[in-house]
C-alpha cells in the first residue's frame, strides 16, 4: 500500500471543484479490500479521523479532509463484469462514470445517470445520489443501484442487495459477514417530494440499501457496486433552441414538462413523441457567459433550452412535433441547433456542461468558494420562486448566471463575486434563497449533497432535533466518530450522543 506523508505530494486531494480546501496528515492508497479492511481497523482503534476521497469533481467539500488522514480508492477502478441478459454491471467504486457508460454502450446497453462531470467516480455518484439532465426521465442514481458491498469503519463488511433487506416500520437490522447483527431505529422526518439529496434517506418500511445511497461516505465505504442497465435507445434527438424572450422559453419548458408527464401515462405506440428525457435552461447571463466560446449563438438571444428525447419511432414525426411546439412559443426554428448524430450530440452536451466548468474556473481564479444554488421546489411554485430568486440577486447588484434542470424545477443560480466582500454578500443571499426554498416545501440540495459547504443550511431545512437524529444514526455504524466527519452535519452534533 502506498502511503504519502508529505502534504506537498498530495495537495490535489485537499480541495474539490468548489475550491473548498482542507488539510491532512497523510494519504493512503489501498489496492485491495483486504488492505482497506486492515487499514480501517487500525485507524478505528486509534480513533483517527478518516476522509474518503473521490476524483475531486464534487461541489460541496465532501471529499476535503479537515485533519486526520485521507484514503484514496483510486486503485479500485475495475469493471468486474456486465451481465447482458440480466442487464446489470458490477464495478469497483473508482471506475470513471464516462468509462462505465462507454463500456455499456459498446454492448448496446445504457447507464442513464449523468451528472454534469462525467469524470467522477461511480462510487461517489452513489454516495451522493447524483443526478443530471436525464434525471428528468430516468430519475437519480438511486433508481439504478441494485447492490452494494460496504466496509464499515471498524472493518466489518455488509453486502446488501435491493429487495432483500427492509425495515419493519422504523426498526431496522443488518448483519455483517462475520455474523454481527446491527439493530437500529430509523429517525422519522418528512423529506421533500422534490428531487432531494439533503441528509440521510429515511422512511418507514424502506429498502435499507437506500440508507447508504446519498450518505456521503459517513456510514461506510463502498468497495463494489451492482448497477442496473437498460437497453440502449435506438435514436436520440438533441436540440438547443434559442428564444428572444425569456417568458417564451419558460412557457415552452412548462408545456414540454406537462406533455411529457401526460405521455408517460399513455401507450407510447399511439403517442410516440414529446417524451423528453432532458429539459435544461440557460438565462441571458449564462448565454453571454458562454458566447466568447460559442460565437455562433444567435444575436439578441435572451435565453435557451437544451432538450433531448430518446425514441424508437420515425424521427421525422419526432422532429416535427418538437418544431411545432417551438413555433408555438415563438422560437425561430431557423436558429435551432438540432442533432441526431452522436458526435453532434456530444458537442451539445459540451455546450451544456461548459457553463459549469466556466463558473468553477471563474471562482477558482479569484480564490473564492463557489456560491451556487442546488435547490428544487414543487412545480406549482417554481415560476414564482424563479422570479423571486432573480430579484434577490438583481437588487443586490450581484453578477450571476442561471442555468440547470428546469424540467425538474431545479435551477442553479451561480453568483459570481469579484472579491471577498462580494463573496460575503453572496453567501447572505444564498442563505435567504435556501430558506425560501424550504418555506415552499423544497430542498436546499437536489443533486450535489450537503458535504461541508452546505451543512449549516441543512439546519434551516430540518432543524436541530432532526440533525441530532441523523447524528445518532451515524453513530450506529461509526461509534468511534472517524469516517468523513463534517459531511452532512458538523462533528459537534456527535458529541452529545
Amino acid at each position: 500500500m502506498i502511503v504519502k506523508t508529505d502534504p506537498a505530494e498530495f495537495q490535489d486531494f485537499l480541495s474539490d471543484a468548489s475550491n473548498y480546501k482542507g488539510y491532512a496528515e497523510s494519504i493512503y492508497f489501498p489496492e485491495s479490500e483486504i488492505e482497506l479492511v486492515e487499514l480501517l481497523k487500525k485507524l478505528n482503534s486509534r480513533k483517527i479521523k478518516t476522509t474518503i476521497t473521490g476524483n475531486g469533481t464534487g461541489l460541496t467539500g465532501a471529499r476535503v479532509p479537515e485533519g486526520g488522514v485521507v484514503i484514496s480508492l483510486e486503485k479500485f477502478n475495475r469493471v468486474l463484469g456486465v451481465n447482458g441478459k440480466e442487464m446489470y454491471a458490477r464495478v469497483q467504486p473508482a471506475v470513471i462514470l464516462k468509462e462505465l457508460q462507454d463500456y455499456a454502450e459498446s454492448v448496446k446497453l445504457f447507464y442513464p445517470p449523468d451528472p454534469t462531470e462525467r469524470n467522477c467516480y461511480v462510487g461517489a455518484t452513489v454516495a451522493t445520489n447524483a443526478s443530471g439532465a436525464r434525471t428528468f426521465k430516468y430519475g437519480a442514481t438511486r433508481n439504478f443501484v441494485l447492490g452494494l458491498r460496504i466496509v464499515l469503519p471498524d472493518g466489518e463488511i455488509i453486502t446488501i442487495e435491493r429487495g432483500n433487506n427492509f425495515a419493519e416500520g422504523s426498526t431496522a437490522r443488518l448483519n455483517t459477514e462475520n455474523g454481527r447483527e446491527i439493530l437500529f431505529s430509523l429517525p422519522a422526518y418528512k423529506m421533500p417530494a422534490t428531487k432531494n439529496t439533503a441528509g440521510y434517506f429515511c422512511a418507514e418500511n424502506m429498502d435499507l440499501i437506500d440508507l447508504f445511497i446519498g450518505s456521503e461516505g459517513t456510514l461506510g465505504i463502498i468497495t463494489e457496486l451492482k448497477l442496473k442497465l437498460i437497453e440502449l435507445p435506438k435514436n436520440v434527438l438533441s436540440c438547443v433552441a434559442f428564444f428572444l424572450n425569456e417568458e417564451d422559453s419558460l412557457n415552452f419548458i412548462d408545456e414540454a414538462r406537462s406533455t411529457t408527464a401526460e405521455n408517460k401515462l399513455r401507450d407510447r405506440s399511439s403517442h410516440p413523441v414529446l417524451n423528453a428525457r432532458a429539459l435544461e435552461f440557460f438565462d441571458h447571463n449564462a448565454i453571454e457567459f458562454l458566447r466568447p466560446d460559442y460565437p455562433n449563438i444567435p444575436e439578441n438571444t435572451q435565453s435557451a433550452v437544451w432538450f433531448e428525447e430518446d425514441f424508437n419511432f420515425n424521427e421525422d414525426v419526432v422532429i416535427s412535433s418538437w418544431i411545432e411546439l417551438l413555433r408555438k412559443h415563438n422560437c425561430d426554428e431557423e436558429s435551432v441547433w438540432l442533432a441526431l448524430d452522436k458526435n453532434e450530440q456530444d458537442k451539445f452536451h459540451e455546450f451544456r456542461h461548459a457553463i459549469s466548468w466556466k463558473v468553477n474556473e471563474y471562482i477558482s481564479l479569484r480564490n473564492l468558494k463557489k456560491v451556487g444554488t442546488d435547490i428544487a421546489v414543487p412545480e406549482k411554485k417554481f415560476r414564482l420562486f424563479y422570479t423571486w430568486m432573480k430579484h434577490q440577486v438583481t437588487k443586490a447588484n450581484m453578477k450571476y448566471v442561471i442555468y440547470g434542470h428546469f424540467g425538474d424545477c431545479h435551477p442553479h443560480l451561480n453568483m459570481l463575486p469579484q472579491d471577498e466582500d462580494e463573496y460575503k454578500r453572496a453567501k447572505a443571499i444564498y442563505s435567504e434563497i435556501c430558506k425560501e426554498a424550504v418555506r415552499l416545501d423544497g430542498t436546499i440540495s437536489a443533486e450535489h449533497g450537503i458535504g461541508k459547504l452546505k451543512r449549516d443550511y441543512l439546519f434551516s431545512m430540518y432543524g436541530e432535533s432532526v440533525i441530532k437524529k441523523m447524528a445518532e444514526l451515524k453513530l450506529v455504524f461509526d461509534p468511534n466518530r472517524i469516517l468523513n466527519l463534517g459531511n452532512i452535519f458538523a462533528a459537534e452534533y456527535l458529541d452529545g450522543n
